[in-house]
């Protein structure tokens, strides 16, 4: 099967496990849950999955690639304990608890989470003393002695023989005791991820015209050479980032990550390409309404790979412009409630104030104003404070992803901004000192929708052109197909609407087409009430 589906797989494997009686005991007892082993080529997504899974579960994740293990530290290390059996003392040999089984214990403690996958990357390529080990670790879920807590889903992966001569097969016992997944490569579903990663365009259209080089793995007489989906995504980083430092891309960077000097070579050329017709075609102009008639003539008599890969420049523009209003999106909701706690608290220390006002002399009253100014200070400090530690926890946990910390870390910003402001600042009352906050939050909200509008318009402009460029031919489909397939583009349209979008997906796709993106929309609207 293919990643998507093996990771739904494990996901529904977790609920299972995890499910308990009204007794609060596992509905499946510890014995009977299998441990899922993933076997699959290298670099298809074996380790991402489990810690999308684990954050999306809402449960820890404790990971181990065995083969930097040695027997001692998986199993333990032997000590001499004295015991009395039927009167006589014998020395027997105990173990130290498992490097692994206490880093379960230290996650647990240090997140809260009583809860987990165990997951031991490459399990088939143990040296030959660890062997007998993991054979026990699948069988009876234990190392040495110790057992693994419950509540802890065992979770392994591995890599065929083909790909490393130093994989061991598991014997039909062992196997008999897991639940085996056979992983494959598949480019239609690593696309749809590489939409939601934010995957440079460059990439994405190279492979949508070489989708023959998206994996590719092979023996030659002068060693191996490949290209994994692994090595795509790594790629794609250091695009972004030599980009953003002006620092050029050529063949000898692009071999790094694409170990397949034929792939790289071509990639390299590709790219050059790519460069060149986002200067040539002006992509930014068009999102902006200006469409030059040199242009939409030289696109007239461009081959289809050129006309592919400027619809791939146009995809990949929209889709940063998508993913920045979602960010800013997350970022103003996040203020919100942080808004509205600070309010709370905040009436909460007022009335307290108030009551001490009454009771106390009018000569108490510049007291009163210096205690209600300290008090919102000290709330918003605290506020920050507890804020940051649950960041920590989270990101400890693996329990946020990259875009929700960087919300959180713009929101805590925003709030230390303001506590700076409200210690320089001349606020007598809590009513002032909210009011400053807000007009932060008010201004972001502002700006969110003037974003959002702009983008909108983004949108109808790159039709406009589309529509100039290819009418209603195979062009406008690949851009219709290539928009329902980015997370963040159905995201967008999903929250604020294109009316020629859902009129050219009834026009141009087909009937189950239009049925899954429809329902996928629908999914997304439900989710953001």
């Amino acid at each position: 099967m293919h990643i998507k589906r093996a990771k739904e797989e494990i996901r529904n494997t977790i609920r299972a496990y995890l499910m308990k009686d009204e007794f609060g005991q596992y509905v499946i007892p510890s014995v009977r849950q299998r441990p899922v082993l993933l076997i699959g080529p290298p670099g298809i997504g074996k380790t991402a999955i489990m810690e999308q899974v684990a954050r999306e579960c809402g449960i820890a994740l404790v990971s181990y690639t065995i083969t930097h293990h040695t027997r001692q530290s998986a199993v333990g290390l032997p000590f001499i304990e004295h015991k009395t059996y039927n009167g006589q003392e014998h020395a027997v040999t105990e173990y130290t608890m498992s490097e692994i089984i206490a880093s379960i214990y230290e996650k647990m403690e240090q997140t809260g989470l009583k809860e987990g996958i165990l997951f031991i990357d490459e399990i088939n390529c143990v040296s030959e003393t660890l062997a007998p080990a993991m054979l026990q670790f699948l069988q009876c879920k234990t190392f040495g002695n110790r057992k693994i807590p419950e509540g802890w889903l065992i979770a392994a992966a591995g890599n065929p023989p083909e790909y490393n001569k130093s994989v061991r097969d598991f014997d039909v016992v062992t196997l008999d005791r897991v639940k085996k997944i056979d992983v494959t490569e598949d480019y239609s579903v690593w696309k749809e991820y590489a939409y939601e990663q934010g995957i440079h365009s460059s990439i994405l259209t190279y492979l949508e015209i070489k989708r023959e080089n998206f994996y590719e793995i092979e023996t030659t007489l002068d060693g191996k050479r490949f290209v994994t989906a692994r090595g795509w995504e790594d790629l794609s980083q250091i695009l972004y980032t030599y980009e953003k430092l002006s620092i050029s891309v050529d063949e000898d960077l692009i071999v790094q990550y694409l170990q397949h000097r034929g792939i790289a070579k071509d990639f390299a050329a590709y790219y050059d390409l790519y460069n060149k017709y986002k200067y040539d075609y002006k992509i930014d102009d068009i999102l902006k309404g200006v469409i030059s008639r040199n242009a939409l003539e030289k696109l007239w008599q461009a081959p289809f790979d050129e006309r592919l890969s400027v619809l791939g420049l146009l995809i990949g523009r929209l889709n940063e412009l998508f993913t920045d209003v979602m960010e800013r999106d997350a970022f103003v909701s996040e203020f919100y409630e942080v808004l509205i706690d600070y309010r709370e608290q905040l009436e909460q220390a007022q009335e307290k104030l108030s009551e001490s006002a009454e009771a106390a002399e009018s000569a108490e009253a510049e007291k009163d104003s210096v205690l209600a100014r300290r008090a919102a200070i000290d709330m918003l400090t605290r506020m920050i404070e507890r804020r940051n530690q649950e960041l920590e926890d989270k990101k400890e946990a693996g329990l946020i992803n990259r875009m929700e910390e960087r919300c959180s870390r713009r929101v805590l910003s925003e709030l230390e901004a303001k506590e700076h402001l409200l210690l320089t600042a001349d606020c007598d009352t809590a009513s002032e000192s909210f009011a400053m906050i807000k007009a932060g939050f008010n201004r972001e909200t502002a700006g969110l929708e003037e974003q959002t509008e702009q983008v909108s318009q983004a949108l109808e402009y790159a039709f406009d052109f589309v529509e100039k460029a290819f009418g209603e031919d195979q062009e406008l489909v690949v851009f219709i197909t290539e928009l329902s397939l980015s997370y963040y583009a159905i995201r967008f349209i999903s929250d604020n609407g294109c009316t020629r979008y859902y009129r050219y997906n009834k026009t141009l796709l087909s009937g189950e087409q239009q049925k899954e993106i429809l329902q996928q929309i629908e999914e997304l609207k439900k989710s953001s009430l």
